[in-house]
């Protein structure tokens, strides 16, 4: 990354003045975060459906271009990064600097799949009261129900246009063991949440919602809303802006150093003096931003597709009726939908490493999912495919933390594909913190660190490989 931005300060101006703009890279279709030292210097955007249809970005502040005083600066231009910093000014009247590495919400937040689910992390509530009781269970779903409510007065309030479809979210078992899951799960959540989910059955669910024929049984939940991804990331960056905030592209954290309680931060373009920082770059957060993230999150990469909009035939032999967001229950699971437009996105699993990404094999396991879910749309044409990096953490659970008190350091991390939805809440608790206004927060998620990999750390991807092995043979079994 050094050698790149040298190279980009060879613009033709005058020495010793610094310019505003610097020279746009192209998309680096194998980046990956475990290798790269940074996420780049002014990239491109991921060639994805949701940056392909959203128009052009809004008006931004510019890169970082001389030296600059801030009370926060929070690094990640996302929806939890943007969200901190509306949240900041709009209820604790403090108006923040965001730096972003590329174009704004270059990582996740143009790269996942619109979907805003009532959950965060990758544990189900039987999970939770196993791993901490019932009175701890109560109170993470009493937190990503406000935060739903949070997600959803945002994005239908006169400030965002993000093609919104309401209606909840379906569960589908993929298989007669999964039935049994999702029937156990769904009277957990009547008896202990007083959450009113239903289970439907396999002729409903193909009668009245979608033909999916891989789908035993489904599981609707009355929360759940499919967004247009880079619609949503421009309506926050438009917000954050009209608060007061500043959002500043292609200015990635070079150097980081704490002086009297000062954060120096070294940008290309002048360092950014902050009294409190947010971090915010899930899972492109680079090895040396700071040793309290370092080695704290696995970055695992998702594939994502999107066909061309399907024909009144394809739509009544899928029985498309509803636009609903729908998971299947695959621990490497599909998420999918149809769009307002009519077309299909699915994604999954895809390479374990960069270098692999563009290896045709994943994108065919991809399209073999549509199929067996959809047999109507085999060899149906492809108008988007793209992959992104998620930010898994070691115990399944998000963290939106101050990991030493005495620093002014904060961060929200570790959604594990379910931050859609909780990262609007994620920046707004964040926020809390840096503001000093953290008291009562008293849930694992605020209260504890992203646990460390350890002695393991080195061999990740190895137990990663092993683990999708193990995944889909789990997965694929019947009873």
């Amino acid at each position: 990354m050094a050698e790149q931005i040298l190279q980009s300060r060879d613009t033709g101006a005058p020495e010793g003045v610094r310019p505003r703009h610097w020279p746009k890279s192209s998309y680096d279709p194998r980046y990956d975060p475990l290798v790269d030292r940074g996420p780049g210097h002014n990239r491109d955007y991921a060639p994805t459906y949701w940056v392909g249809t959203a128009g052009p970005a809004p008006e931004d502040d510019g890169p970082i271009s001389q030296d600059v005083d801030v009370d926060v600066a929070v690094v990640g231009s996302g929806y939890t990064g943007l969200s901190c910093a509306i949240h900041l000014a709009k209820e604790h009247g403090i108006k923040a600097a965001v730096l972003e590495a590329n174009t704004i919400a270059w990582g996740c937040s143009t790269r996942n799949g619109g979907q805003a689910q009532i959950s965060s992390g990758r544990l189900k509530r039987s999970q939770w009261i196993k791993r901490w009781g019932l009175d701890v269970a109560k109170g993470l779903h009493a937190e990503i129900s406000e935060a739903f409510d949070v997600f959803r007065d945002l994005i239908l309030s006169d400030d965002f246009d993000c093609d919104p479809q309401r209606g909840g979210h379906l569960y589908i078992a993929h298989n007669q063991r999964m039935k049994k899951m999702i029937e156990d799960e769904c009277e957990l959540l009547n008896n202990a949440f007083g959450y009113g989910t239903r289970i439907l059955s396999r002729d409903e669910l193909h009668r009245d919602f979608v033909r999916e024929e891989e789908g035993v049984a489904a599981m609707h939940e009355p929360d759940g809303i499919g967004i247009h991804a880079a619609k949503l990331a421009f309506g926050y960056m438009k917000l954050a802006r009209k608060l007061g905030a500043t959002i500043h592209p292609s200015s990635p954290v070079m150097g980081w150093k704490t002086v009297n309680g000062v954060h120096h931060l070294t940008t290309p373009g002048g360092t950014v003096r902050a009294r409190a920082v947010a971090l915010a770059t899930a899972g492109y957060t680079p090895p040396g931003l700071h040793n309290r993230t370092k080695n704290r999150l696995m970055p695992v990469l998702s594939n994502s597709i999107v066909t061309r909009p399907l024909t009144d035939d394809e739509r009544e032999a899928c029985n498309f009726k509803t636009n609903m967001v729908l998971t299947d229950t695959r621990t490497l699971r599909h998420y999918y939908r149809q769009l307002p437009d009519g077309r299909v996105q699915i994604g999954s699993r895809s390479a374990i490493t960069g270098a692999d990404a563009e290896n045709p094999k994943h994108l065919a396991l991809l399209q073999e999912g549509l199929y067996r879910k959809f047999p109507a749309l085999r060899g149906i044409d492809l108008d988007y495919s793209w992959w992104g990096w998620v930010d898994v953490s070691h115990d399944m659970m998000p963290r939106i933390f101050q990991p030493d008190p005495r620093q002014s350091i904060f961060y929200a991390l570790g959604y594990g594909g379910n931050g859609v939805m909780y990262s609007a809440q994620a920046g707004r608790r964040m926020a809390q913190m840096v503001a000093g206004k953290g008291g009562g927060l008293d849930l694992p998620i605020f209260t504890s660190p992203l646990p460390s990999h350890g002695v393991l750390t080195p061999f990740r991807r190895i137990g990663q490989r092993a683990m999708y092995v193990w995944y889909y043979l789990n997965d694929e079994k019947r009873k």
